[in-house]
């Protein structure tokens, strides 16, 4: 098993010409990731790395039965284009792009929602399932499979986790990256319902970050839910001023519960193993896995 994708999936890249596009989407192809074409309106009919490109979502939804899509549009577009995805029936959108604007993301959000439809992002690294698909940025050779699922807010902390976990002889189900954004689409506790509920994955390893709610939720979830599964925690932003942004839109810390001391609190009083630096935690994965 393997939650959000894998070697069925039907995945077009939205963007697909651009240098960012073509660059990953050339990534994603090399790792044996089922790409079945692109959307770039005005070059439907041509074709883009030996696959067709499409003028819509619908029309590659309704010519390739295309399921899954990823997002390498600009910013001011990357919201209709996320809405574009939902209308035309896909299920897993991965929106890459940083920087969309709130009030879009708002709108994209409920459209989404209403829908039917799983957003992850946007300003994420994808998901990736080793050996099956890579549907993102990250750099697949890192990644092997395995009986641990990842769930990070950090691009760079989800890479360094899985790199951790295989070096003490472990894999990976699934790594989600969820996004470093005010608005997502798909929350921590989401993310590790979903590994949860994944019959392969036996530990689940949760990456958060100073400023807002997210870790926080997840955490009293995993105590309510009877800590059926390991869960090992790193916040980063420690060492971060009060009220300042630091890097991500969401890493900003407004109450006494935001910052990094409050929440890994919060997550130990619910069960979850935490660590107190990165590099300790595919040590602690091995541990508790016995």
């Amino acid at each position: 098993m393997s939650v959000l994708v894998n070697k069925d999936s039907k995945i077009i890249v939205q963007g697909f010409t651009g240098s960012e596009g073509t660059f990953h989407a050339s990534q994603m192809i090399e790792y044996g990731t089922n790409v079945v074409g692109g959307v770039t309106p005005g070059k439907g009919g041509q074709t883009h790395l030996d696959r067709p490109i499409f003028n819509t979502v619908k029309d590659a939804v309704d010519q390739a039965g295309a399921d899954t899509s990823i997002i390498f549009v600009p910013p001011a577009f990357a919201a209709d284009a996320i809405m574009e995805a939902a209308d035309a029936g896909i299920k897993v959108i991965i929106c890459i792009t940083e920087g969309i604007p709130v009030a879009d993301m708002i709108k994209a959000y409920s459209y989404v929602k209403e829908r039917n439809s799983r957003l992850v992002g946007p300003n994420c690294p994808g998901v990736i399932t080793p050996g099956e698909a890579k549907v993102g940025i990250m750099p697949g050779f890192v990644f092997k499979k395995g009986t641990v699922g990842i769930v990070s807010k950090s691009g760079t902390l989800t890479y360094e986790a899985a790199d951790q976990v295989v070096k003490q002889g472990l894999g990976i189900t699934t790594a989600i990256g969820i996004g470093g954004d005010p608005i997502i689409g798909t929350t921590t506790r989401e993310a590790v319902q979903m590994l949860m509920n994944d019959s392969e994955t036996e530990c689940i390893i949760m990456i958060g970050e100073i400023g807002g709610q997210l870790e926080a939720d997840a955490a009293k979830w995993i105590k309510a839910d009877g800590n059926r599964k390991p869960v090992v925690g790193f916040i980063a932003g420690e060492t971060a001023p009060k009220g300042r942004t630091m890097g991500h839109a969401g890493a900003i810390v407004g109450g006494s519960d935001d910052t990094a001391e409050a929440k890994k609190r919060i997550m130990r009083e619910c069960g979850i193993h935490v660590v107190d630096s990165p590099a300790e935690i595919g040590k602690k994965v091995k541990e508790v896995l016995g």
